[in-house]
């Protein structure tokens, strides 16, 4: 299974602070698919909407990649950009990932309503969007994995 994984951060893009974010869902990604060979394809990006449009095509279109996990780039501020990529490139929104996620970090930190992370589907692949805190991930990517395996399946044809 290919799985393309982008972290979206100016300051780690440049080299000021390393991307622990990536890593986590590097890991965990491969704890839920234990039986699965897993190819990464990686990406590190600055919050540029343009820049992050094209990773995802790229990563759907030439890297054929069935799963694509981006982290960061989903509050409000100015510079985030996550979830406008991700709709202008996918073809079917899947809106119940980004809510699992934010009802679950709700539980935590409340502030967490912040978040606009989204999902969808651009031809094969699924393209989930995940906040850019490491322990953030560790707690909501292991929740969406029961889905992630089966819309993998339905998008496989093995539904």
């Amino acid at each position: 299974m290919k799985v393309g994984r982008v972290t979206l951060s100016d300051r780690a893009a440049q080299g000021v602070y390393e991307d622990r974010s990536g890593p986590e869902i590097d890991t965990l990604v491969k704890r839920a698919f234990p039986k699965e060979s897993i190819e990464l394809v990686t990406r590190l990006l600055p919050d540029d909407q343009s820049r992050i449009e094209s990773a995802l095509i790229e990563l759907v279109k030439i890297e054929c990649c069935d799963l694509v996990i981006t982290t960061g780039g989903t509050g409000p501020s100015k510079r985030d950009h996550t979830p406008e990529a991700t709709l202008s490139v996918i073809t079917k929104e899947l809106p119940g990932f980004g809510e699992l996620v934010r009802m679950e970090s709700y539980k935590k930190v409340p502030t967490s309503i912040l978040s606009r992370s989204t999902a969808g589907i651009r031809e094969q692949t699924l393209i989930i969007n995940l906040p850019g805190n490491p322990k953030a991930i560790g707690e909501c990517l292991p929740l969406l994995i029961p889905a992630i395996k089966e819309c993998l399946k339905h998008l496989a044809g093995e539904d």
